[in-house]
């Protein structure tokens, strides 16, 4: 998401930083390339003119205008104009309250609301250590109630057991019940939902926020379907009350303007985004890293966090003290590349790293760098024994076909990938001769192109 966007606002932002000087007629033409990206973006109308009046006010005065660098002053007003846009702080679910604490999941159909009641269950149990009851409260859809059962036992979150022909507003209630009375921290509603708005099913969702008083109404939105989900968004706001929004499919091929129009219009704050298919995709959304994303500063706080969840300390361990005796075999070679998958393959971190152009990121698509070629790699040696990751200096030409055939590669992509770990065995005996500092300039660094490592086609 924001790719468009995101190479719309740099191409004129840095127009601004290039000039040495800003006059008021710089700032205006600028703005006005501004507005068209954004509207571009599906940002609403409204939410545009406030956005771009804020900017032009701060970014004429004279402190802009006659300082060192006007340029990138101006970069620091639009980013804290995007920050506010999109809600200044973030915001977390509210669950430290007397339990259980209910969460209401509201939206239409095809958003995404069952999959992200699951992942909401999977994220509390798996963080917060969290007990969690989920229920489906969908009885027109066909499957509903067992699609949300078949999610639970893939979460290993408990679901509310399915009473044929129970009315919504009596399964919520039992829901509350039966989390009340068995210790459950928290109870995730899933609710019902159609094509479109209608007054069926507000009517339906008021009745079961009436009946059991949720702490938490979130609305479950698709980011890819644009100015529809803004307007979704204002009539769920004006017949229930939302509490927060969810955003899906943020990975997809979005715009990105519902996420920037969303919080001005309803006020209420974007809590969560699905990032991806698996039930673990779903990240906290922090307005100022959206903003350094969009503005194509990368977001550095994110990738040292997925590195934090995903790095297993003993192992890390294991290899620092490895890394320090300069050793690096082919083992150590695969926990690395695993350790990308981990944190969102290449692709994932690309987009979290500052100053990662475009242009570079278009690069490195262009070579044929992706997850395809690091799951290969990792193909190639889970068909190498134990002595030949630990020995790679055994691997001649008949281990080589047998690994090949074994992997379904070819020999010569066997001969990049023995090349890749060379380079990098190098690169640790370097970094063991500069000490400390050196080894933390290197790590995953050396496997990306042009840092000394290189990956199969």
């Amino acid at each position: 998401m924001f790719d468009s966007l995101q190479e719309r606002l740099g191409d004129v932002l840095g127009k601004l930083t290039r000039r040495g000087a800003l006059s008021e007629a710089d700032v205006t033409a600028a703005l006005r390339e501004v507005r068209v990206a954004l509207l571009e973006a599906d940002v609403a109308l409204p939410v545009v003119k406030d956005f771009v009046e804020k900017v032009r006010i701060e970014a004429v005065g004279e402190k802009v205008l006659r300082s060192v660098a006007p340029g990138q002053m101006v970069i620091k007003i639009v980013n804290d104009c995007l920050v506010e846009m999109l809600g200044a702080e973030s915001a977390g679910l509210n669950i430290d309250v007397p339990p259980p604490a209910v969460i209401m999941l509201v939206g239409l159909q095809g958003s995404g609301k069952t999959t992200s009641c699951a992942k909401i269950g999977l994220r509390l149990t798996a963080k917060t250590k969290k007990k969690v009851l989920m229920a489906s409260l969908d009885v027109r859809r066909p499957a509903a109630q067992e699609q949300l059962k078949v999610l639970g036992i893939q979460a290993n979150v408990r679901t509310l057991d399915i009473v044929p022909g129970e009315p919504p507003v009596a399964i919520a209630k039992r829901a509350v019940r039966t989390g009340a009375l068995e210790g459950f921290d928290a109870v995730l509603l899933d609710t019902a939902g159609r094509l479109a708005i209608d007054e069926d099913m507000m009517s339906e969702a008021a009745a079961v926020r009436d009946a059991v008083k949720p702490h938490e109404t979130l609305l479950v939105a698709d980011a890819m379907t644009g100015q529809d989900a803004v307007a979704v968004a204002g009539g769920f706001h004006g017949k229930i009350g939302l509490s927060g929004i969810v955003l899906t499919r943020v990975d997809g091929d979005a715009r990105g303007g519902a996420a920037l129009s969303m919080r001005a219009v309803t006020g209420c704050p974007i809590k969560l985004m699905g990032v991806g298919e698996g039930l673990d995709a779903l990240e906290d959304f922090h307005p100022e890293r959206i903003a350094s994303r969009i503005l194509g500063m990368g977001d550095v706080v994110s990738l040292v966090e997925k590195a934090t969840e995903t790095i297993e300390a003993e192992d890390a361990e294991k290899l620092a003290k490895k890394f320090q005796k300069g050793q690096f075999d082919l083992d150590d070679l695969g926990q690395q590349l695993k350790q990308m998958l981990k944190m969102g393959g290449l692709s994932g971190m690309m987009d979290l790293l500052p100053g990662m152009s475009k242009g570079q990121q278009a690069k490195i698509k262009n070579a044929k760098v992706d997850d395809g070629a690091i799951r290969r790699q990792l193909a190639m040696l889970s068909s190498m024994t134990p002595l030949e990751r630990r020995r790679p200096e055994l691997i001649k030409a008949s281990r080589k076909q047998r690994i090949a055939a074994g992997s379904g590669t070819q020999v010569q992509d066997l001969n990049k990938l023995m090349k890749q770990h060379k380079e990098a065995s190098r690169m640790m005996k370097r970094v063991r001769k500069m000490g400390q500092k050196g080894m933390l300039r290197g790590g995953l660094g050396s496997l990306l192109p042009g840092k000394g490592g290189g990956f199969p086609h």
